[in-house]
């Protein structure tokens, strides 16, 4: 009886490896795979410009923010800021009180530690170029409220739009 139990499971593996030999030609071909990269960038972060609390406006108060980038590797891209909510230009840029005070405070955005550089957005003129490499690149925002007549205690905010041209 175990012989013939046997043999019963050979037979049944030898017709299904007989199976098997039946689709052992093969064709072949291929296929095209594609992907094009464009150019893209991204702002990724941008750290607040919290600039320390201060009293009287007599004498400059710096601050400075990071701007993270990202863009695709060979990108060419300039960094821009506008005039913020408060400002009448690039050069003017102005804080407005928070609390119901609707005095200004003048502040100015640069490009360069040495605050010579103003920080605007046309392209060529007054903004930071970069050029991308895949991997996150930070441009510096060098802050100043310059000295000018006294405010009423607040607190003082302005909102800057960041544009990458690319």
């Amino acid at each position: 009886m175990r012989k013939l139990v046997i043999g019963a499971g050979a037979a049944t593996a030898v017709a299904a490896l007989g199976t098997i030999a039946a689709y052992a030609a093969t064709a072949t071909g291929s296929m095209n795979v594609t992907l094009t990269i464009t150019k893209q960038c991204t702002v990724v972060s941008a750290t607040t410009m919290a600039f320390p609390s201060t009293g009287l406006l007599n004498a400059n108060v710096d601050q400075t923010s990071d701007i993270t980038v990202l863009c695709t590797n060979g990108t060419t891209y300039d960094v821009g800021l506008d005039k913020g909510v408060n400002g009448a230009s690039v050069t003017t840029r102005q804080m407005i009180g928070t609390g119901g005070t609707p005095d200004l405070v003048d502040y100015t955005l640069y490009r360069d530690a040495s605050r010579t550089q103003n920080f605007g957005q046309t392209v060529g003129t007054d903004t930071a170029p970069g050029t991308g490499d895949g991997t996150n690149k930070i441009t510096t925002v060098y802050g100043r409220v310059p000295i000018q007549s006294s405010k009423k205690p607040d607190s003082y905010t302005d909102t800057v739009a960041i544009t990458v041209t690319y």
